[in-house]
């Protein structure tokens, strides 16, 4: 998505669903030792490092703050070489657009084949329970193009990558080091658990639950319990919470139930977002916030 039309969705989209506890990003930090965070209005993209290599998953919108927020976390944009994308919607991969600011133009970008139809005009993404079509992503990215359960490593970081249908038709979920799962838009945390994410911005609903499903079973067959970070409503550490409402899709068209008391009045409002933060407070976890366990969140 172009700058403009970067600016012109945080407008229009801040207007649609503010009020509603859709949007509840991470602010700008670091989860723990591995995993840090940028926030970028709703979104969150993330960075992953090990062994003195950083990767980073996802690259948000074309945003004009992205610099000065790597800077906060340290993060020269000159070291990232790889970049994990879960899918491509214009929140997702703004920072590599051709009218970004091209701080990562020598890195290379990993998604799934399926997924690459979107960029290549093949196929055209379509929201608004596909009634809109979005504009077309344009990047002169290297592009490393991935199959379902293809195992990267990254300087001793193992990457599994696994489709997971329904939000876009070739989204991918990536498993690093078997402890640490980025979902992108595959989960959506409300105050009482997870659910597949936003109806409306999905291509089939349906497909979504199902892929959600499979996900859940196959962690559980492998006896992984891994660290579950979202793209726009955070992170936990508790597996059943994480997966609790797979069979149920988030209704963007009303306020949410149970009531998030820590959930913004407006996402798009990043005036609690600071460098003083970022560098002192570890990232907080979602926990359950419905009287099944202690309200609120915790470190």
């Amino acid at each position: 998505m172009s700058r403009k039309d970067s600016q012109m969705q945080k407008v229009s989209m801040s207007l649609i669903y503010r009020g509603k506890e859709i949007f509840k990003p991470l602010n700008t930090g670091r989860i723990d030792e591995h995993v840090s965070c940028i926030r970028e209005w709703v979104a969150n993209i993330f960075f992953y490092t090990k062994n003195g290599t950083t990767i980073m998953i996802d690259a948000g919108y074309n945003y004009a703050r992205l610099r000065e927020k790597m800077g906060w976390l340290d993060i020269d944009p000159k070291t990232i070489k790889h970049i994990l994308i879960t899918h491509q919607d214009t929140d997702h991969v703004g920072a590599l657009e051709t009218d970004s600011e091209l701080l990562f133009k020598d890195a290379a970008i990993y998604l799934s084949d399926i997924e690459n139809r979107y960029l290549t005009g093949e196929v055209r993404r379509k929201v608004m329970f596909r009634c809109y079509r979005l504009p077309m992503v344009k990047t002169d990215n290297k592009k490393v193009l991935l199959k379902d359960g293809q195992i990267l490593d990254f300087n001793g970081i193992k990457v599994e990558s696994i489709l997971c249908p329904g939000h876009t038709w070739g989204h991918m979920v990536y498993l690093i080091d078997d402890e640490y799962l980025f979902t992108g838009d595959t989960l959506w945390f409300g105050a009482d658990g997870g659910y597949s994410f936003i109806n409306a911005l999905a291509e089939d609903n349906d497909l979504a639950k199902r892929s959600l499903a499979a996900l859940e079973k196959e962690l559980k067959e492998r006896g992984l319990s891994p660290k579950i970070i979202t793209g726009h409503t955070g992170w936990t550490d508790d597996f059943e919470f994480a997966f609790r409402h797979r069979d149920k899709v988030c209704n963007s068209f009303k306020k949410q139930k149970p009531h998030d008391p820590n959930a913004p009045y407006d996402g798009y409002d990043e005036s609690d977002d600071t460098e003083e933060k970022a560098g002192t407070v570890r990232l907080a976890k979602q926990i359950d916030l419905s009287g099944r366990q202690t309200a609120g969140f915790q470190e």
